[in-house]
C-alpha cells in the first residue's frame, strides 16, 4: 500500500498553562484517508525521548481524525511554564486492526503559559477555607542581614527598590520571575500581637507602621497559595499603589481582593476614622510591596528570636502531592 505523507507545517496555538492546539499540513491525497493521529509529546529536557518511532507501534496519544486544529487537553497532565517538543503522525487504521502510519513530522517546541485569572481563583477559594480567624496587627516588617540595609544605604540612599520575585510557590504563578517588589511579613504571635520573633531571613529587622504600605490608595491582589511539604501554608499577596506600573501589572494577571473584606488581609476604618488592619492567624501571609521604599519611614532593630534557615521559602519548590494547595491543573 502507498505510504502516507509525512505531517508538515506544524503549528502550536492557543497555548494556556494546561492545553493547546496543534494543526500541520498533508498531502491532498492523505486527507479523506486519514483515520487516526498519533501525537508524541516530552518534556524539552528530553529531547532524546521521542520512543515510539517505529512505523508499527503507536504513539503515546492515538486520537481519532478529527478537523484541525486539534485541542490538546489533559492527556499528560501538562505543567504550567514547562517547555515541551511535540511531534505527529498520520495514520490509516486497517481492517485488521493495525494502522498504517507515516513518518513522524519534524519535532516543535514550545512553553505551557501561567495560570490564568480562573486558575488562580480556584486557589484563591482554596485558601479561604483555612485562613482561619483574623488577628490585628499595626506593623509590617522585613527581615534582612546588615550588609543588605548598609548596601541600601550606601547604593541608593536608603530607598529599597523593587527586585524580580523569585521562583517560589505554584510553578504556574503569573508573578514568578516577572513581578518586582520588596518582601514584607505581618504574621503576629497570637498572644501578644507582636511581630513572630524568629525569622529565616536574618537578624534585622524593619518594621514600618501599616498605613504607609496598606491604605485606601493601595490595591490588594491574591497571587498564590503553597505549601513545602509541611503542615504549614503560604499565601502570597500584593500591595501596589492605585495607578502604578505594579498595580496595572496585577490588573492583568491577579484576581483583586476587597481591602476591606477578604478572609487574609484587610485594611478597615474604625468609628473615629483610624485604619486598622487584621490578617489571617492560620496561614503564613507573604507580602510583595511594588513601590521603592526609603528605610526612615520605618525603625531598625534586632530580632529577639532565631533565624530559622529551615523556614525560609527562596525557590522553594511546592508540594505537588498536597490536596489542600493544589488545583487540577499542573503543578
Amino acid at each position: 500500500m502507498e505510504l502516507l505523507s509525512t505531517p508538515h507545517n506544524i503549528k502550536i496555538t492557543s497555548i494556556t498553562c494546561d492545553s493547546f492546539k496543534i494543526c500541520w499540513d498533508t498531502d491532498a491525497k492523505d486527507r479523506e484517508r486519514i483515520t487516526h493521529y498519533f501525537v508524541d509529546l516530552n518534556k524539552k529536557e528530553n529531547k532524546d525521548s521521542n520512543k515510539f518511532k517505529h512505523r508499527d507501534v503507536p504513539t503515546k496519544l492515538v486520537a481519532k481524525a478529527v478537523a484541525l486544529p486539534m485541542t490538546v487537553r489533559g492527556h499528560w497532565f501538562l505543567s504550567p511554564r514547562t517547555e515541551y517538543s511535540v511531534a505527529v503522525q498520520i495514520a490509516i487504521k486497517q481492517s485488521d486492526g493495525e494502522y498504517l502510519v507515516s513518518d513522524w513530522s519534524e519535532v516543535v517546541e514550545f512553553c505551557t503559559g501561567d495560570y490564568s485569572t480562573a486558575h488562580l481563583k480556584q486557589l484563591l477559594e482554596k485558601a479561604e477555607v483555612i485562613a482561619g480567624r483574623m488577628l490585628r496587627f499595626s506593623v509590617f516588617y522585613r527581615n534582612q542581614q546588615e550588609e543588605y540595609f548598609e548596601y541600601i544605604r550606601t547604593h541608593h540612599n536608603g530607598v529599597m527598590q523593587p527586585y524580580l520575585k523569585d521562583s517560589s510557590g505554584s510553578h504556574g504563578s503569573p508573578v514568578n520571575g516577572t513581578l518586582h517588589g520588596i518582601f514584607f511579613s505581618c504574621n503576629t504571635e497570637f498572644n501578644t500581637g507582636e511581630p513572630q520573633m524568629d525569622s529565616p531571613y536574618g537578624r534585622l529587622r524593619l518594621r514600618v507602621d501599616a498605613e504607609h504600605l496598606f491604605n485606601p490608595g493601595t490595591n490588594l491582589y491574591f497571587a498564590d497559595f503553597y505549601c513545602m511539604y509541611t503542615a504549614y501554608h503560604y499565601v502570597i499577596l500584593v500591595l501596589a499603589p492605585k495607578g502604578t506600573a505594579g498595580d496595572l501589572f496585577c490588573r492583568e494577571r491577579l484576581p483583586l481582593l476587597d481591602s476591606a473584606h477578604n478572609p487574609f488581609l484587610t485594611c478597615s476604618q474604625d468609628p473615629e476614622g483610624q485604619l486598622v488592619f487584621h490578617h489571617a492567624q492560620d496561614l503564613i501571609l507573604e507580602l510583595i510591596y511594588t513601590q521603592p521604599l526609603s528605610l526612615a519611614l520605618g525603625t531598625l532593630g534586632e530580632i529577639g528570636g532565631h533565624q530559622l534557615m529551615s523556614l525560609s521559602t527562596a525557590n522553594a519548590k511546592k508540594d505537588p502531592s498536597c490536596k489542600t494547595c493544589n488545583i487540577s491543573v499542573g503543578r
